[in-house]
């Protein structure tokens, strides 16, 4: 083999190297999720748009398992709303499951005209919103319309769909509020209640499926 062909092989042996550990980007999965992804079971879906339907856990359900850790199912979960903010996230424990966080609206939080009399934000796994002068709504109802959830991909198809996902639209959600259970004992719980605000309000989803519609 000439000198030419020998630096070209090499040449072509270092790309294909390149190609396939280089992550992906848009539609990867999270790190956790890589190694042990499982089969997603749909919960009871809601019919219309309105308030998240949760529903009981099937007995003898068994948890989602993933690469060290499991996901211990609490509810199932599906949700029919406008997506108000979206933020991702690449650092962070969490982040190893959830690379994205969607601030989710029902109800009267998915009006234009409330949404748009208000200045809605995310940061640091939180979601924000303030407004000028008289809020759209009263702020109990804002509160228990709309929440922050963080968002766990179940396969690479729901990934690619959540990586294209934007503010503004209104999303179809199926899955499981869950309780992340890390074997080095580090756990991330979703809250079960529309109604709770401050730490450990948030949802922690498993998603099945997502679609925009």
């Amino acid at each position: 083999m000439t000198l030419n062909r020998v630096l070209l092989a090499c040449l072509l042996l270092g790309l294909a190297g390149w190609w396939f550990s280089t992550p992906r980007r848009a539609g990867d999965l999270p790190a956790a999720v890589h190694a042990g992804s499982s089969r997603c079971p749909l919960p009871p879906s809601i019919r219309q748009s309105g308030a998240p339907l949760q529903s009981d856990v099937p007995g003898g359900m068994a948890s989602f398992p993933m690469a060290a850790s499991k996901l211990v199912p609490l509810a199932g979960f599906s949700l029919d709303g406008r997506v108000l903010s979206r933020r991702d996230y690449s650092s962070g424990r969490e982040a190893d499951w959830s690379p994205t966080d969607l601030a989710l609206g029902w109800d009267g939080m998915a009006r234009d005209d409330v949404i748009d009399g208000l200045d809605i934000s995310q940061s640091g796994r939180w979601y924000r919103y303030r407004w000028q002068n008289d809020p759209p709504l009263p702020p109990p109802e804002i509160a228990r319309s709309s929440a922050n959830m963080h968002m766990i991909p179940s396969s690479t198809e729901v990934a690619r769909t959540l990586a294209g996902i934007k503010a503004g639209q209104r999303v179809r959600i199926d899955g499981w509020l869950v309780e992340v259970q890390a074997d080095d004992g580090w756990r991330w719980r979703s809250s079960t209640s529309r109604t709770d605000t401050g730490g450990g309000a948030c949802e922690v989803v498993y998603v099945c499926g997502i679609s925009a519609l």
